[in-house]
């Protein structure tokens, strides 16, 4: 509730933040947008593989070419992290190789760093947020992104002293988006590919959100950020606001949830494909129990809407706003040296599963592509598959044929165990195994 007030003491002090930003696409510009505006922060450095790409982003969202003077722009993420004048980084690049090593560069150097990049948290998070702790520095999930929004909402509801039932997110779902590729996308949509082309739209980038593939790493960076369990697979009921309380809780009550305390994503459309009613497609929530007549009581004195018995509320944010927010990580991380949402423990996983049946010798071409989509998992049990992280099922060779439906497991690539993503990865496999 403070933060404001923090930042304009930086700004009066003449000591403000200084921000790298890695990657200036559609989540970095939002936060371009913004950070001109914010008292106490500067907007330091750039690092994009288009240099000039950038910098139109910057003009695109209003900078002045006198603001843009001020601003180093480099095609090499490293020089950034290295700059004297960067204090907190922004990854906000969607590689979760490319994430990996910023992290590690960034634990090098001392400065603390934002996870835009939850592909990267999904693959290998638990471990580079012990590595940041480690060398003394924040990492964080970016706030405007619904994972740190969730951990928001999960953090709000067990510092009240209620017990968190479920958490998660809203999206657009139907069973046969799972088999969906960047051929078929905009018909879901309701685009034609000339519109989506006309608006610089990526096919492949957008079908990971339709997919299942994006639901999955979000709720296994929330998983592993709160304690929360993570299903045997996310069920997508089609559940809107005011049935919030009524379907997430557990099955012998009524609800859906294999268990009390898990994430899980509703669906905006009901399997027939008509729209649920006041759905939460944009938002997020979390469903907490009352635990005693009294505060049974409460929630009818207050007007929350409760399941039949009175015992289970849910709270929720109708919409995210992507990186127009990402300023609260910003000023957190670099004021109070607090992280908005990070990994604490290896809980959950997110496996490759063939979208078809696949073939010895294919290439496989990771999340939103024609032959894989993400399936969460509890760790433990990805662990015991030997199953590969869908973070890692980009341009790696299939050694046999996998049938559709299975998932897709280390043996069944020919992977390379010398790169960096795949050394880190195999490393936190066995650092928190060795921990149990």
């Amino acid at each position: 509730m403070n933060l404001y007030r923090l930042l304009c003491e930086r700004e009066q002090a003449a000591r403000p933040l200084g921000v790298g930003l890695i990657g200036a696409g559609k989540f970095g510009s939002m936060y371009l947008a913004q950070v001109r505006r914010t008292p106490g922060v500067r907007l330091v450095a750039v690092a994009d593989l288009d240099v000039e790409r950038a910098r139109t982003a910057l003009r695109r969202v209003g900078w002045q070419e006198s603001e843009l003077a001020a601003v180093a722009f480099t095609d090499e993420a490293q020089r950034l992290i290295e700059s004297p004048a960067v204090q907190i980084v922004i990854d906000a690049t969607g590689s979760p190789a490319a994430g990996i090593q910023h992290v590690l560069a960034c634990c090098r150097h001392g400065k603390h760093v934002v996870m835009v990049n939850v592909e990267a948290d999904a693959l290998a998070g638990p471990l580079l947020a012990q590595r940041a702790r480690d060398a003394g520095i924040v990492y964080s999930l970016a706030y405007g992104d619904q994972p740190a929004l969730i951990c928001e909402l999960v953090d709000w509801a067990r510092a009240c002293g209620f017990e968190v039932i479920a958490a998660g997110k809203g999206t657009k779902y139907l069973p046969g988006y799972h088999a969906s590729t960047p051929a078929t996308v905009w018909e879901h949509y309701g685009l034609s590919p000339e519109e989506a082309a006309a608006g610089g739209l990526n096919a492949q980038m957008f079908n990971s959100f339709l997919d299942g593939t994006k639901s999955a790493i979000e709720m296994c960076a929330v998983a592993n950020a709160t304690g929360l369990a993570a299903p045997e697979g996310l069920a997508f009921p089609p559940c809107g606001v005011d049935d919030l309380p009524r379907l997430l809780k557990p099955r012998q009550e009524g609800g859906v949830l294999a268990r009390r305390g898990q994430v899980e994503v509703v669906s905006s459309l009901e399997r027939d494909g008509r729209a649920v009613c006041r759905d939460l497609r944009w938002g997020v929530y979390v469903t907490f129990a009352a635990g005693s007549d009294y505060v049974r009581r409460c929630f009818r004195e207050y007007g929350l809407v409760t399941d039949p018995s009175g015992e289970y509320a849910a709270l929720y944010k109708p919409y995210h706003l992507i990186g127009l927010e990402l300023g609260i990580t910003v000023a957190s991380v670099g004021l109070r040296g607090e992280p908005t949402g990070a990994p604490r423990a290896f809980l959950a996983d997110v496996a490759a599963v063939a979208k078809r049946d696949l073939q010895s010798g294919e290439t496989l071409d990771g999340e939103g592509g024609y032959t894989v989509y993400g399936k969460l998992l509890p760790a433990a049990s990805s662990r015991a598959l030997q199953a590969l992280p869908i973070g890692l099922a980009h341009q790696v060779r299939l050694r046999r044929a996998v049938a559709a439906g299975e998932i897709v497991r280390w043996d069944d690539v020919a992977y390379d165990a010398t790169d960096i993503a795949v050394r880190v990865r195999r490393e936190m496999e066995a650092f928190f195994a060795e921990g149990q």
